[in-house]
């Protein structure tokens, strides 16, 4: 929806965050993890069936006002902190539900997270899922962000940028075209493409997760581009041999896609049984 350029501009009055960055980083990394939380009680989880085309929309709503409280209907087994964190990207492609639950998801798990929200994120969380700033994506995400350190795009010393800080691999989550554009030709001119630059180069894992339709010749030759480089490419083109019959389970569709590749053992979509 909002194409990436080559810069991620400024993040307006919520970039402060990204300041304390490298120092949060680094506390996080040699922080015990408590009892693991479930992740099924989520922004999604709210959304009406798929009856009503406005579902989607209905998502920017409900988001803002999700909550952490009560009881989870899916915990998760106690597991510690990962040891290498998570690169996260927002940019600018149509698509802002899924990065929100997958972001969820993984502060919930207590999954070491370092994000990074371009300006063309930031501003598609505003138009899909009415969220403003990086502090309303924390309350829609569960509050307690004690796992995710967030960066500027425009800090393009931050650590993501080195590789010699060793990650859990890059998710950009949803991915422009521009942005894929700028991973295969290694522009490198924003901190969420020299992130991704890096975990290339680095051999981690790479997961784009493009929404655009059509696609043109250009867009295929960069998808394949950055396939040859390494990246796993998920389309966000969710399946319906489950049956779905809310949004959320729609969007669980390819944010479980995302978290397999990741290897982490977190269950939030059912699985094919073999027969409908």
């Amino acid at each position: 929806m909002y194409e990436e350029g080559g810069h991620g501009g400024k993040r307006g009055k919520d970039g402060k965050r990204g300041n304390d960055g490298n120092a949060r980083a680094d506390r996080i990394g040699a922080e015990k993890a408590g009892p693991a939380l479930g992740a099924r009680v989520l922004p999604c989880a709210h959304l009406p069936s798929l009856s009503g085309l406005t579902a989607f929309t209905a998502f920017a709503a409900t988001s803002s006002r999700s909550q952490a409280s009560g009881p989870l209907s899916n915990p998760q087994p106690e597991r510690p902190l990962s040891h290498y964190p998570i690169v996260l990207a927002f940019t600018g492609a149509s698509g802002a539900p899924y990065g929100v639950r997958l972001l969820d998801v993984l502060a919930r798990n207590r999954i070491p997270v370092w994000l990074i929200v371009s300006s063309h994120g930031l501003r598609l969380l505003h138009a899909e899922c009415g969220i403003d700033s990086i502090d309303g994506l924390q309350q829609a995400t569960g509050g307690d962000w004690s796992s995710v350190v967030p960066f500027p795009d425009e800090d393009r010393g931050a650590l993501p940028a080195s590789g010699s800080q060793r990650t859990g691999g890059m998710v950009v989550c949803p991915c422009s075209m521009g942005t894929v554009a700028a991973i295969a030709g290694g522009t490198s001119r924003s901190l969420v493409e020299r992130a991704a630059d890096v975990t290339l180069k680095e051999r981690r894992k790479l997961i784009l997760v493009p929404r655009e339709t059509p696609l043109s010749l250009v867009h295929l030759r960069n998808l394949v581009s950055v396939t040859e480089a390494g990246a796993v490419v998920i389309p966000a083109a969710p399946g319906f041999y489950h049956r779905p019959t809310h949004i959320s389970e729609l969007v669980d569709f390819i944010v479980q896609r995302i978290l397999d590749q990741l290897g982490q053992e977190i269950e939030i979509s059912r699985r094919w049984s073999g027969k409908a």
